[in-house]
């Protein structure tokens, strides 16, 4: 076994899901991610953790959906129990097929995942982590030779962490105190203004201690709750097995009122007509992990790209919200990402630029 699996590991479960003897983990094991799995059942039991495994497969989640009549029971009992009677999930994600679910109707998706939505809320209400194990489908999608593809995985995940994260607290620390952010590009006409006053910002550091349950992070977020103006996403993505690209969505009052895609729209118009708070944005993201310097198509890398911002539709997160506050709620979560490194770029708080054309002011600072 390449012992950056290993390594992958050991980050995942000590740093990550912070496991302690005793914990009990649900470790769902994707259908492309079999050695990572070895990998982390090993140190879980290395650390005298209780282990339940199940497989997570898009090809069987293709085939459960399209011979179903879309009729879900909701919130079966036995699969919310077993997370509500988790202390970890740790989802290990490894696709066969990137595009393994794009004939899954719509209606039936979105179905699905509103029947669901609390095991999903029982799941994040756990510690949980999801991360990647690098496949060949997922290096095909990404441009990407295998090998280098792994490179990449690793120079991501395998990272100094706890200097990051000091260097991400600068950011959560001017949201924190900010009331308005304002992005705009000159190239495609971004020009955005997101309100987050009374609301917390995430350094998202890749631990559950930060309240981070992603590997790799690498990002700063936080919840916006009024929205106003126009922004254009320029990094292509997959989406529901489908290539979107070329994404503009205009706000107004919160809420979006117009859009339009170059590729994909059918996918964007799913989403929005999935529930009222589909329309509204539900996270804003800035990307700062400098292990990950282009787009693969998976979004857990591409979030967190260095000088990119991304954009939420959807479900809010409660770490960012005030006590009593339920935030914009909404059975979807899907990112949308905007490349801020080009020239005329700005990222701006309370109306001051905190971000040139993707380098931030303490860069330019230190020079």
């Amino acid at each position: 076994m390449d012992q950056r699996i290993r390594d992958h590991a050991e980050v995942l479960v000590d740093w990550s899901a912070r496991i302690d003897a005793g914990d009990d983990v649900v470790l769902r094991v994707g259908e492309g991610a079999h050695e990572l799995g070895v990998a982390v059942a090993r140190a879980l039991g290395e650390r005298e953790a209780n282990l339940l495994a199940t497989y997570d497969s898009d090809e069987l989640t293709r085939a459960y959906l399209r011979a179903h009549d879309g009729e879900f029971d909701t919130d079966p009992d036995y699969q919310r129990e077993l997370y509500e009677r988790a202390d970890s999930v740790l989802s290990l994600r490894g696709t066969r097929n990137t595009s393994a679910t794009a004939d899954v109707p719509d209606e039936r998706r979105q179905a699905y995942a509103q029947a669901r939505q609390g095991i999903r809320e029982a799941r994040l209400d756990t510690d949980w982590v999801s991360t990647v194990h690098p496949t060949r489908a997922m290096a095909q999608q990404a441009g990407m030779s295998v090998e280098a593809y792994r490179e990449f995985v690793y120079d991501a995940v395998l990272r100094d962490w706890e200097s990051l994260a000091e260097e991400m607290a600068q950011l959560k620390e001017i949201l924190d105190e900010g009331s308005e952010v304002r992005i705009r590009k000159e190239g495609d006409a971004t020009d955005l203004t997101m309100f987050i006053d009374g609301r917390t910002a995430v350094n998202s550091t890749a631990s559950v201690a930060d309240d981070s349950h992603n590997l790799p992070s690498g990002e700063v977020f936080t919840a916006p709750y009024d929205t106003a103006g126009q922004v254009v996403f320029d990094v292509p993505m997959t989406i529901r097995g489908t290539r979107v690209e070329g994404v503009r969505l205009v706000f107004k009052d919160g809420v979006v009122v117009d859009w339009e895609a170059e590729a994909g729209g059918e996918v964007i118009a799913a989403i929005l007509d999935t529930d009222g708070g589909a329309k509204r944005l539900g996270e804003l993201g800035v990307g700062m992990n400098r292990g990950i310097d282009r787009s693969t198509g998976q979004i857990l890398f591409d979030e967190k790209m260095y000088g990119t911002v991304h954009l939420a539709l959807g479900r809010a997160y409660d770490a960012c919200l005030p006590d009593g506050d339920s935030g914009n709620d909404s059975a979807v979560h899907v990112d949308l990402i905007t490349d801020m490194r080009q020239d005329g770029t700005t990222i701006e708080v309370d109306g001051e630029v905190i971000q040139r054309d993707g380098t931030f002011q303490w860069e330019h600072d230190r020079r």
